[in-house]
C-alpha cells in the first residue's frame, strides 16, 4: 500500500439504534461485492438479529482478550488487523474507552494506528460522544456521557455520513424490540428516548454535520480562489457605526435571519486604521451584547475605506445579505459624495444590500468640536507672540528695508507665523498671517505706505505668503492635536487593558469592579443604581457615602433604561467619560451575571430534584416490575384450580413469592430512607455500639462473610440499626461483584479516636475516576446492568454513615478488588 494513509469514513448518528452499525456493515458488504478485501475488526450487534445477519460470511478478525482485576474483557486487536493488511476494515464504536492495560486508552487511537498503516476504515459514532457537545447533551437528556471523543478526530474524516431517523420511527423500532431487550424498552422510552430528547439530539447532529460541510465548502472556495458569494447558506451581516441607530439595525437583521431558518447573524464594526477616533466604547459594548443576546456574532475590522472593508468582510464569510442604516449625512454632504451606503450598493455584486431607515437618518451629522490641542498657557504665549512679535519684527525690518528685498522680508514674516503656530496653535497663527500680509503690504510693498500693489508679482507673493502661512499653521495644529489624541488614546487603552485584566482574572464581582472605578478615576464613591418602578435603588456600591440618585452624583453615566453609574467626589472631564462608560457597561454585565448565578443557584435544587425523579423512574421501572411479576406469577400459580402442585412445587412457589416480596420491601425501605436523608429528616439515635454484636449478624448472600473483629475493640458511637444496614448493603454489593468461590471479608481495627470497618472483595474493583460516581443515587458502575438493583445501596450507605458522624470511602484491594472503609468515632465512656 506504499506510504499512503488510509481513508476514514464515519457514520454519525443522533442516538443509539438509528442504524449506524447496520449501515457500516452494509457498506462493507457493498465493498466486498465490488471486489475489495474487507474484514470486520469489531462490530457490536447488541443482540439485534438483523445486524447480526449482516455479519454472516464476513471475515472477522479475532478480538484481543485482556484480563482486568480477575475479569476477562475483549477489545479490538489493532495489531492483528495491521498484520492481516486488508484494504478496508470495519470498526464499530469509535468513542469507546479501552479496558485499562490496553496500549491505547481510546479506540480512536487504535483506529489512527490502522489508518497510519494505509488501511481504510469505516466506523461509527453517536453525536452525544463528541467532546464539544457533551455538556449540551447532558443538559438535554440529564445523562452524563463518560465516553467522549475530540471533535477534531471526527472532523479529520475523509467522509462523514449522517445516519438519520425521525424520533417517531426510532421509538417504533424500540417498541418492536429492534434496539433494546423488551424489559428495557419501557424505561428507555420514558427517559432518554423521549421525543423531545431525540428531536434535540437529531438537531445537534444535523447542525454539526452542516457545520462540517460548511468548513469543507470554505476550504474548497479558498483553494480554488473563488471570491464570488455562493448562497449555500444564508448569512446576514449588519454594519454598525456605534451610533444610536445600531439597535434598530441589529433587530431588523435578526428578523431577516430568523425568516431564513438556520441563517447566521454577524455584526461588523469598521474602525479607522489610525485608531485615534471611533465610536463610543460603551455604545459599541451595548450593541455587541445585543447581537450576542440574539444569537449572533460580533466582529471588528480595521480599514479607512469603509465600503471596501464591509464588502471584504461580507465576502470573506460568504454573506448573502448586508444590512446598512440609511445615511445620517445631510443633503448637502450627500450632493458632494454619495456616502458609504450608496458606494456599498454600487460595489456589492451578488450580495443583497438592505438600507434600513431610522430616526437619525438625513438629520445630518453634527461634528463634534475637536478637543483643544494646546494648554491655555501655550495659547496665551502664541497670542502674545503674534501681537507683540509683529510690531517688533516690522520695526526691525523697516530699519533694514534698504538692504533686504521683498522676498526676504516675506520669508522672515513666514518664520514668525511658524513660531506662533508652534507656540499657540491655529488661530494665533492665522491672525499673525493676516497681520503679516497687511504689514508687508503697507511698509514693504511698493508703493510704500499705500494699500495699492503696483506689480502683479508682488501681489502673487503676498497671497502665496498667506496661503503658505495658513497651511503650515493648520498642519502644525493638526499634528499637535493628533499627538494629544494619541496620548489620550494610549491612556484610554491602558485603562481599558486594566478593565480587561480585571475580567480575565475573574474579578467580575460588582464591588471589586466598582472599587477599580473609584481608584482609577479618583472618586470618593462609585455606585450602580437601578430604577425599579420609578424609584432608584442601590444595586452595588464602593467607597464613601453613595449617591442615591443620579442627580445627587457629581458624575453619572446612563447605561440603559434602568441602570446608571453614579460617582461622587469630582466632576469627570468629558474626555474621560467614554472610558468610564466602558466600565459602566462592564458593571451592568457583572450585575446580570451575578443575578443569573443567583437564579442558577436557586434552580439547582429543582434541577437536582428533577434529575433524581428521572433517575428514580428509570431505575425502579424495571426493578419494581421484576419482583412484582415474580410474586404475582407465584401467587397466581398457587391459586390456579386446574393445576395440582406437589408439596415441593408449592414450597418453591411460596419461597419465590416470599423472596420477591422481601426484595420489594428492601427496595421501598431504601427509597424511603434516601428521601429522608435528602430531606434531612432521618432519625438517628447515636449510642455506644459493640461491633462484636453487630457485625456477626451481617448477611449479603447465601454464604456468610469471613469476619476478623478483635475482641478488645472499643465501642463506636452509632445507631445500631443503621450501622447494620450500612454493613449489609456493602456486603451485598461486595458479594454481587465477587467471583465464585471468593468470599467477602469484614475486618475491624482501632486507630486512636476512631474505628475502621473494612468490607473487602476480590471483584473487578472500581476505576479511580469512577469512585465518587458510584455513590450517586441510582448509579451503577457502567450504568449497564439492569439486574443489580436501582443503585441505591452505596449512596444510602454513605448517607447513613455520614448521618452517624462517620465516613465511607472506597479503596483498591491489594491484589485486585474493592475495599469499602467505614470510619466511625469511638464512643465516649
Amino acid at each position: 500500500m506504499g506510504g499512503r494513509r488510509g481513508r476514514l469514513r464515519v457514520y454519525l448518528g443522533a442516538a443509539p439504534g438509528v442504524g449506524k452499525t447496520y449501515a457500516m456493515l452494509g457498506e462493507g458488504r457493498r465493498a466486498i461485492s465490488r471486489g475489495r478485501d474487507v474484514v470486520v475488526g469489531l462490530a457490536e450487534t447488541h443482540g439485534r438479529a438483523l445486524t447480526a445477519a449482516l455479519l454472516e460470511d464476513m471475515e472477522i478478525v479475532p478480538r484481543r482478550t485482556i484480563s482486568y482485576r480477575g475479569t476477562a474483557f475483549t477489545e479490538l486487536d489493532a495489531d492483528a488487523v495491521i498484520a492481516r493488511r486488508p484494504e478496508l476494515v470495519l470498526i464499530d464504536e469509535l468513542a469507546h474507552t479501552n479496558v485499562p492495560g490496553s496500549r491505547n486508552a481510546k479506540r480512536w487511537q487504535d483506529v489512527d494506528e490502522v489508518l497510519a498503516a494505509g488501511i481504510d476504515v469505516v466506523t461509527t459514532v453517536n453525536v452525544q460522544h463528541l467532546e464539544s457537545l457533551n455538556d449540551v447533551v447532558e443538559r438535554i437528556t440529564g445523562v452524563t456521557q463518560r465516553e467522549t471523543i475530540p471533535d477534531e478526530v471526527v472532523r479529520r474524516a475523509d467522509q462523514i455520513e449522517l445516519v438519520d431517523m425521525s424520533p417517531e420511527a426510532l421509538r417504533r423500532r424500540m417498541a418492536h424490540g429492534n434496539v433494546y431487550a423488551p424489559e428495557k424498552v419501557d424505561a428507555a422510552l420514558a427517559n432518554y428516548f423521549r421525543v423531545g430528547n431525540l428531536t434535540a439530539l437529531r438537531e445537534l447532529a444535523l447542525l454539526w454535520v452542516a457545520g462540517r460541510v460548511d468548513d469543507q465548502l470554505g476550504r474548497y472556495r479558498a483553494e480554488h480562489g473563488i471570491a464570488a458569494t455562493w448562497e449555500a447558506r444564508e448569512r446576514v451581516v449588519v454594519a454598525l457605526t456605534g451610533g444610536p441607530e445600531g439597535e434598530t439595525l441589529i433587530r431588523r437583521a435578526a428578523r431577516i435571519a430568523e425568516r431564513s431558518k438556520g441563517a447566521d447573524l454577524l455584526a461588523v464594526h469598521v474602525t479607522r486604521a489610525d485608531g485615534l477616533a471611533g465610536a463610543d466604547p460603551a455604545g459599541v459594548a451595548r450593541l455587541r451584547g445585543l447581537v450576542e443576546d440574539l444569537g449572533g456574532g460580533y466582529h471588528q475590522v480595521v480599514g479607512d475605506d469603509v465600503p471596501g472593508a464591509l464588502l471584504d468582510f461580507a465576502k470573506g464569510v460568504n454573506a448573502t445579505q448586508l444590512v446598512l442604516g440609511a445615511s445620517r449625512r445631510g443633503r448637502f454632504a450627500q450632493l458632494l459624495a454619495r456616502g458609504v451606503g450608496a458606494e456599498t450598493i454600487a460595489r456589492s455584486g451578488s450580495i443583497d444590500v438592505h438600507m434600513i431607515p431610522h430616526p437619525q437618518a438625513s438629520r445630518g451629522r453634527r461634528p463634534a468640536r475637536p478637543p483643544t490641542a494646546l494648554t491655555r498657557a501655550r495659547r496665551a504665549a502664541g497670542w502674545a507672540l503674534a501681537l507683540l512679535g509683529l510690531p517688533l519684527l516690522t520695526a526691525v525690518l523697516y530699519a533694514l528695508r534698504d538692504r533686504l528685498a521683498l522676498p526676504s522680508e516675506i520669508l522672515v514674516f513666514l518664520l514668525l507665523v511658524l513660531g506662533v503656530a508652534l507656540a499657540g496653535g491655529l488661530w494665533p497663527a492665522i491672525t499673525a498671517a493676516v497681520g503679516g500680509f497687511l504689514l508687508l503690504n503697507w511698509f514693504f510693498t511698493p508703493p510704500i505706505e499705500n494699500w495699492t500693489i503696483a506689480q502683479p508679482e508682488n501681489l502673487f507673493a503676498l497671497m502665496a505668503f498667506v496661503v503658505v502661512a495658513v497651511a503650515v499653521s493648520a498642519t502644525v495644529d493638526l499634528a499637535a492635536r493628533r499627538t494629544r489624541e494619541a496620548a489620550r488614546a494610549g491612556a484610554d487603552a491602558e485603562l481599558l487593558s486594566t478593565l480587561a485584566g480585571h475580567v480575565l482574572r475573574g474579578e467580575a464581582a460588582l464591588p471589586s469592579l466598582l472599587g477599580r472605578v473609584r481608584e482609577t478615576f479618583g472618586f470618593e464613591s462609585a455606585t450602580l443604581l437601578e430604577n425599579t418602578g420609578g424609584a432608584w435603588r442601590i444595586a452595588a456600591t464602593s467607597g464613601g457615602p453613595p449617591a442615591v440618585t443620579p442627580a445627587a452624583a457629581d458624575t453619572d453615566v446612563p447605561i440603559d433604561d434602568t441602570l446608571n453609574l453614579a460617582a461622587t467626589g469630582r466632576i469627570l472631564p468629558a474626555a474621560d467619560r467614554r472610558v468610564l462608560a466602558a466600565f459602566a457597561a462592564q458593571a451592568a454585565v457583572a450585575l446580570r451575571e451575578q443575578r443569573l448565578r443567583a437564579e442558577a443557584d436557586q434552580a439547582k435544587p429543582l434541577a437536582e430534584a428533577d434529575r433524581m425523579r428521572s433517575a428514580l423512574l428509570a431505575a425502579v421501572s424495571h426493578d419494581l416490575r421484576t419482583p412484582l411479576a415474580a410474586a404475582t406469577a407465584a401467587v397466581d400459580g398457587l391459586r390456579a384450580t386446574d393445576v395440582t402442585w406437589s408439596p415441593e412445587d408449592r414450597a418453591e412457589l411460596l419461597a419465590t413469592a416470599h423472596e420477591s416480596l422481601a426484595e420489594l420491601d428492601h427496595l421501598v425501605v431504601n427509597l424511603l430512607d434516601m428521601s429522608r436523608l435528602q430531606a434531612g429528616v432521618l432519625g438517628v439515635r447515636l449510642q455506644p455500639v459493640s461491633l462484636e454484636e453487630v457485625v456477626p449478624g451481617v448477611r449479603g448472600g447465601p454464604e456468610p462473610p469471613v469476619l476478623r473483629v478483635p475482641h478488645d475493640l472499643p465501642d463506636v458511637a452509632a445507631d445500631p440499626v443503621l450501622l447494620e444496614r450500612v454493613l449489609a448493603n456493602l456486603t451485598q454489593n461486595a458479594v454481587r461483584y465477587s467471583p465464585p468461590g471468593s468470599p467477602v471479608h469484614i475486618t475491624a481495627s482501632s486507630h486512636g479516636d476512631h474505628v475502621e470497618i473494612r468490607v473487602i472483595d476480590r471483584g473487578p474493583g472500581i476505576p479511580p475516576d469512577a469512585r465518587d460516581r458510584v455513590f450517586l443515587p441510582f448509579q451503577r458502575l457502567g450504568d449497564r446492568n439492569s439486574h443489580s438493583g436501582v443503585g441505591l445501596g452505596l449512596a444510602l450507605s454513605r448517607g447513613l454513615t455520614e448521618a452517624m458522624g462517620g465516613t465511607l470511602i472506597p479503596e483498591e484491594t491489594p491484589g485486585g478488588g474493592l475495599t469499602m472503609i467505614v470510619t466511625l468515632p469511638v464512643a465516649e465512656v
